[in-house]
């Protein structure tokens, strides 16, 4: 089987593909600009294509039985308004299986469900990853200042949420699901403080900043004004359940998900002066 991989050079996507292409499998990477890709593994197919426009989609398509498909595009996440026109070329190319990296709600939630196409919804809280924003300043003063210290998300291991994909792609299985892929716990800003400085042996700090105190921090940082509006609402409206664990990772891969003190420990260099 061939399987088509979208946003393959994206963080998450390069380790779907890494998964697949360990595992021996036949992958194709799909982006729009093949000439500047690098770090692929030696052997993977590298096509040319743009979700947004389906149209340059065919010749991507060609032979695959699988697929892996966003439901964003671009630095901004703007959801993808082309799904129906890419589930029709892929069902008429011969694609039979589909995982989706998407919430699974609204239109496109819709068009996925309507399809012919054996879907799987993937849904991560958080990655892991997303702490290595604080790199710099962890590196630089050796402290966190952040509002609303009090939120906590179930961030999952992005190695965890590309080999639930992965396995999805390759063995089938909870077709017709929507799969929120979340860590083992549910952790405080100050909690993964801690624990990056435990995997480093740094003396970190988290300091949580009022309102006020936080507009000044990332108005000195450059930060738009209506950048710093939409991440105060947004903090100090978290939901409940981005806190909830599931066990995701376990129905799929059959083992527990990676906690966040093994992803600190994996990383511990990128917090290191």
């Amino acid at each position: 089987m061939t399987i088509l991989v979208t946003g393959a050079t994206g963080n998450l996507g390069r380790l779907v593909v890494g998964r697949l292409h360990e595992d021996g499998r036949t992958v194709r990477a799909l982006t729009r600009d093949p000439a500047g890709v690098t770090g692929l593994p030696d052997g993977v197919e590298v096509a040319e294509g743009d979700l947004t426009r389906p149209d340059t989609l065919a010749a991507a398509l060609d032979g695959v039985t699988a697929l892996h498909l966003l439901g964003a595009t671009g630095h901004d996440h703007t959801p993808l308004t082309t799904g129906v026109e890419i589930l029709d070329l892929a069902a008429g190319a011969g694609v039979r299986r589909l995982t989706v990296l998407a919430a699974g709600d609204g239109a496109w939630g819709k068009a996925v469900r309507a399809s012919p196409l054996e879907w799987t919804f993937v849904w991560p809280i958080d990655f892991m990853s997303n702490a290595l924003g604080w790199a710099d300043v962890i590196r630089a003063e050796g402290e966190v200042r952040e509002p609303y210290a009090a939120r906590r998300t179930a961030s999952a291991d992005e190695r965890d949420v590309a080999e639930v994909v992965a396995a999805i792609l390759t063995g089938g299985g909870h077709a017709g699901q929507r799969l929120v892929v979340t860590g083992p716990e549910a952790l405080t800003p100050a909690d993964k403080v801690a624990a990056i400085a435990a995997a480093t042996g740094q003396d970190l700090r988290f300091t949580e900043l009022t309102d006020d105190e936080a507009r000044a921090q990332w108005r000195a940082e450059g930060w738009p004004e209506e950048g710093i509006e939409f991440m105060l609402r947004m903090w100090a409206t978290v939901p409940e359940s981005v806190a909830r664990t599931t066990t995701a990772v376990q129905d799929v891969l059959g083992r527990p998900p990676r906690s966040f003190a093994d992803w600190a420990a994996e990383h511990a260099a990128d917090f290191r002066p």
